[in-house]
């Protein structure tokens, strides 16, 4: 089997200390935007970890000064020009379940903004622990389409159905200190002590029980994992019909004239 870091990833860096994994988000010209390339390895990446021989645990960052700022709205101008595709149902369940059948523990480093599927992704690790200079946000209504991509799982699993439906139905961002007291995140630390403390704490859970952390963990997600099964179907596919709509057109077009975008609801 191939390893992991001689996979030819072009958007994600991979390294590791000792039994650490640490997986990079690398798009810095775009604040580690989501692009197709993107996409299709974060599609890949979190299986090849859990088939690493050589890795207990697993940290998933950004590199600079963002974690992720979601999908690359360049992306959506092409798609809609038809000059490329929008993202694969397939390929997005995966990105998911990839994160929900790692049996390692996977601790999320969260620095800057977490935005869109970066936030999706990040919430969905086990442990979230962010510099105090991060925010959270799923803006997906902003481009006028539906938050799709495992938002509507991960947010009301961890705060409840009525505040994460306020912050999905609008689209506004949580900074580090309200997601740690409304409980989307373990741990906001100040953003010059993030590194250390993310490495200390993934050092702890490497010199544990690594069988007896790892299948707490699985257990822990079995209930998460049906919930994703009945959820995530038709997240999507309401997603994929409003990559279509006018609302969404107008909303890449309003960014990209840097104004506000005219919804008309349709």
């Amino acid at each position: 089997m191939t390893p992991i870091e001689d996979r030819g990833w072009q958007r994600i860096k991979v390294s590791r200390e000792g039994r650490i994994l640490t997986l990079t988000l690398s798009n810095p010209g775009l604040r580690n935007a989501v692009d197709p390339r993107m996409h299709e390895e974060l599609s890949e990446i979190f299986y090849a970890a859990n088939d690493d021989r050589d890795s207990d645990v697993v940290i998933l960052t950004g590199e600079g000064n963002a974690f992720c700022a979601g999908g690359d709205i360049n992306w959506f101008r092409r798609a809609l020009a038809g000059e490329d595709q929008v993202p694969g149902i397939m390929e997005a369940k995966k990105i998911i379940f990839g994160l929900l059948d790692l049996e390692k523990p996977i601790v999320a480093k969260v620095r800057g903004p977490a935005v869109g599927l970066g936030c999706t992704i990040a919430l969905f690790c086990d442990t979230i622990i962010a510099a105090d200079t991060a925010v959270f946000i799923d803006p997906h209504v902003k481009v006028g389409i539906v938050a799709g991509d495992g938002g509507a799982v991960i947010w009301p699993h961890l705060i409840g159905h009525a505040r994460a439906k306020e912050f999905l139905m609008t689209g506004d961002p949580v900074p580090a200190a309200e997601a740690w007291r409304m409980g989307l995140v373990n741990h906001v630390v100040p953003d010059a002590e993030l590194d250390a403390r993310v490495a200390a704490y993934a050092a702890k859970l490497a010199a544990g029980a690594t069988l007896a952390i790892r299948y707490t963990k699985v257990s822990v997600n079995l209930g998460l994992k049906q919930l994703a099964t009945t959820i995530l179907d038709a997240s999507i596919a309401y997603e994929m019909t409003t990559f279509a709509t006018a609302d969404h057109r107008e909303a890449v077009a309003a960014f990209l004239d840097k104004r506000k975008p005219q919804f008309k609801g349709g």
